[in-house]
């Protein structure tokens, strides 16, 4: 990931800030003592940047003439919806160089989905999104974000952190400037990567990058949206197992007999489910560094990721 950290978004609370409408805070361990390690944290609570104090009414999405709206149970239903909102563009249309946002799970203002909302009468109603989180997402639809929650189950969690990993990859793209070599470059260098997730985005894609003679700044939005569409979905084993089978065609002749069949091995244990995709890579890297070969050593799909992150485990 390179020396300066990733920066991730997230709510104050998880980080075991004490920003809760009661005082108390939601710090999760996962977060604070495994990925805080990797990644740099800019928190954020939206209600008490605007304004609700510690303690506070509790907040509730109700429906009413106008929506889904976000109102505190005390003051006649405090309606605190534009407030709320407002404060997401804002947030959202800052240079924080974010390149993720974790959110709180089940929070009127911060839930990026599944909140409850509540009818006339008080009656659960269906879900929504928060409206901070709904805001926040509206005006940056390509920004990876997840809840604490789902971040418990460990394909979601890897799905999470490749994305932020590649929109944080983008980021340093366009800071450079984009060119068409720059991004005929990155998407040489996630060949590997878009496959595992849909081969017909890698099809798609590709003839992006193959039409470079118009502009290249309409091409480059046209290509991340797809990408980032492509990656939403978590990798299937099936196609990881398939470009990993992809990537040992390439030691042909390089390997001998007791050494491809080791890396096989592993590669087809790994589409049964039985070992970790960390073990093929940990071999493939293995036989690069034996074999360099500055094209392969390029590919994202083969970096590591901050292994302690629990993720490249499946």
């Amino acid at each position: 990931m390179g020396n300066k950290r990733i920066r991730i978004a997230i709510s104050s609370c998880l980080l075991g800030e004490r920003v809760r409408y009661d005082g108390n805070h939601k710090r999760d361990a996962y977060i604070n003592d495994v990925l805080s390690q990797h990644f740099e944290f800019v928190p954020f609570c939206p209600e008490m940047a605007i304004g609700l104090g510690v303690p506070r009414a509790t907040l509730r999405l109700r429906l009413s003439s106008h929506g889904v709206r976000a109102v505190q149970s005390d003051r006649g239903g405090h309606d605190v919806t534009r407030a709320l909102a407002a404060y997401g563009r804002r947030v959202a249309g800052s240079d924080t160089g974010i390149s993720g946002y974790i959110f709180k799970a089940r929070s009127p203002s911060c839930g990026p989905a599944r909140v409850k909302v509540y009818d006339f009468n008080g009656s659960p109603s269906g879900t929504a999104m928060g409206i901070y989180a709904s805001a926040i997402m509206e005006t940056l639809p390509l920004l990876p974000v997840e809840d604490e929650g789902r971040l418990n189950d460990p394909d979601l969690r890897d799905s999470f952190i490749e994305r932020v990993w590649v929109c944080h990859c983008w980021h340093q793209l366009l800071e450079k400037g984009m060119t068409a070599a720059a991004l005929l470059k990155f998407h040489t260098e996630h060949k590997f990567l878009i496959p595992a997730h849909s081969r017909t985005a890698l099809r798609v894609l590709g003839q992006i990058t193959a039409g470079l003679n118009h502009d290249v700044n309409m091409a480059a939005d046209h290509y991340v949206q797809r990408l980032m569409q492509a990656l939403s979905r978590p990798a299937r084993r099936v196609n990881q197992a398939n470009v990993l089978q992809q990537v040992a065609g390439f030691f042909q002749g390089a390997l001998n007999a007791s050494d491809r069949k080791e890396l096989h091995d592993a590669i087809d244990s790994f589409g049964k489910a039985d070992l970790p995709i960390i073990v093929p890579l940990t071999l493939i890297r293995h036989h690069l560094r034996q074999n360099p070969h500055a094209w392969r050593e390029g590919q994202r799909f083969l970096e590591s990721r901050p292994r302690a992150t629990g993720t490249r485990r499946r």
